[in-house]
C-alpha cells in the first residue's frame, strides 16, 4: 500500500501516514477520488492475444488459423516438391550452374538488379554488392512478414527455402570470379566484360580475396543447403503438428 499523498510505500496497516502524518479516513473522507484511483490497476501491455510471452518454439510452430484437409494436402504437395527441387539444385556440382539454369533464377535476377540500383548512393563497392544484397533481402523480408505479420510459419519456411535458394544462386558466379567464363546480363561475359561489369571479379578483386572465390564459393553454397534443408525440417515438423491436430478428438 502506498500513501495516497506522499506516495511513500507502507509496509504496515495503519491509519496514519508515518512520513506525512496524514489521517486516511479524514483524507480520503475529502479526497474519494484518489481511494478510486488506488482500485484501478495498469493495464497490461502484451505482444499477443494470450497474455502470456510466446516461446521461440511456440513462435515458430502457432498458427492462427485451423487448417482444412484440402489447406493440409496443398502444403504437403509443396514440400514434397521443395524437396524433390531441392535434390535438382544441391546435386549438381557449382561449375554447373544448374541453380542459374533454374526458373527461380529468372525470378531472383529483378531483385538482384533492384539491389545495385538501391544501394548505389553507398559507392561502388557496395553497389556491386548490391546486386547480392537485393536477392537476400527480399524472401528474408517475405519470411519476416508471413512469421511476423501473418503469423503463417508453413510460409515462413518456404520463405526460408527461397533464402537458401539464393545463396546456391550466388555460389556459381562468385565460383567465376577468375575465370569469368559464365555469361552476364546483356550477352557479356567476365573474361570480356569490362572492369567492374563482373560482380564478384571486381568485389573479391578490390577485397585482395580473388583467389579464394572457389572456396568462398563452396562455403556459400554449403551455407545455402543448410539453410534450404532446415527450411525443410522446419516445414515437415508443421506439417506433422497439423496432422495431429487435425487427427485430435474434439
Amino acid at each position: 500500500m502506498n500513501c495516497p499523498k506522499c506516495l511513500n510505500e507502507l509496509h504496515e496497516q495503519s491509519e496514519i501516514c508515518p512520513h506525512c502524518g496524514i489521517v486516511f479516513e479524514k483524507y480520503l473522507k475529502y479526497h474519494p477520488e484518489q481511494s478510486a484511483r488506488q482500485d484501478v490497476q495498469p493495464p497490461i501491455v502484451t505482444l499477443y492475444e494470450d497474455d502470456e510471452a510466446q516461446p521461440l518454439t511456440q513462435f515458430l510452430f502457432h498458427e492462427t488459423q485451423q487448417t482444412t484437409l484440402a489447406d493440409f494436402i496443398g502444403r504437403a504437395i509443396i514440400l514434397a516438391g521443395l524437396i524433390i527441387w531441392s535434390r535438382q539444385l544441391m546435386s549438381p556440382s557449382i561449375e554447373s550452374n544448374a541453380v542459374g539454369n533454374s526458373f527461380l533464377h529468372l525470378v531472383n535476377l529483378p531483385f538482384h538488379e533492384a539491389g545495385h540500383i538501391i544501394f548505389r548512393p553507398f559507392g561502388a563497392f557496395i553497389t556491386s554488392l548490391g546486386g547480392t544484397l537485393g536477392q537476400l533481402l527480399m524472401p528474408s523480408i517475405c519470411m519476416g512478414v508471413l512469421l511476423v505479420k501473418t503469423r503463417d510459419p508453413f510460409g515462413a519456411s518456404v520463405a526460408l527455402w527461397w533464402v537458401g535458394e539464393n545463396f546456391l544462386d550466388i555460389a556459381p558466379y562468385m565460383n567465376d570470379a577468375r575465370a569469368g567464363q559464365l555469361p552476364l546480363l546483356g550477352g557479356n561475359f567476365g573474361h570480356s566484360a569490362p572492369y567492374g561489369f563482373h560482380d564478384w571479379q571486381y568485389l573479391l578483386t578490390e577485397s585482395g580475396l580473388l583467389q579464394y572465390d572457389h572456396f568462398l564459393a563452396k562455403a556459400v553454397f554449403a551455407i545455402g543447403s543448410a539453410i534450404m534443408v532446415l527450411s525443410l525440417l522446419w516445414g515437415g515438423l508443421l506439417l506433422v503438428k497439423r496432422y495431429k491436430d487435425m487427427n485430435r478428438p474434439c
